[in-house]
């Protein structure tokens, strides 16, 4: 399944951490919603995540296709984060991505627990 695939792709660009490699697995309108930058537009988000970023490695856990409608596909995985500032964290991650026809992804919603690096990040932006 192309989409899966997509996913699979896009698990490993958080790893490589390329702005330009990732978003081309988006639409030009795309947005994300997630818990630290808020709603913001696709290519906006990965800029700025990936320059927040020391290092990081994703391990997909499952893939879940929606019974009322194939284009929503959620991927759920372990994300071990090192911010700029060397702070590491490891969390679960569920994002769910909606896609458009042409198989790119048209809208992604990040859901994850942010208590334990909500501080650190916060302090990274001062």
């Amino acid at each position: 399944m192309q989409i899966e695939k997509t996913i699979r792709n896009y698990l490993k660009g958080l790893e490589v951490g390329s702005a330009e490699e990732i978003i081309k697995l988006f639409s030009p309108d795309a947005v994300v919603h997630s818990p630290l930058y808020g709603e913001i537009q696709a290519k906006k988000f990965y800029q700025n995540l990936f320059k927040d970023t020391s290092k990081s490695k994703t391990t997909l856990i499952n893939i879940f296709v929606s019974q009322n409608n194939s284009q929503i596909v959620a991927g759920h995985f372990r994300y071990d984060w090192i911010l700029k500032d060397g702070t590491p964290t490891s969390f679960e991650c569920v994002d769910v991505f909606r896609f458009v026809e042409d198989g790119k992804i048209k809208e992604l919603t990040i859901i994850y627990d942010t208590s334990k690096i909500r501080t650190s990040f916060e302090d990274m932006k001062k």
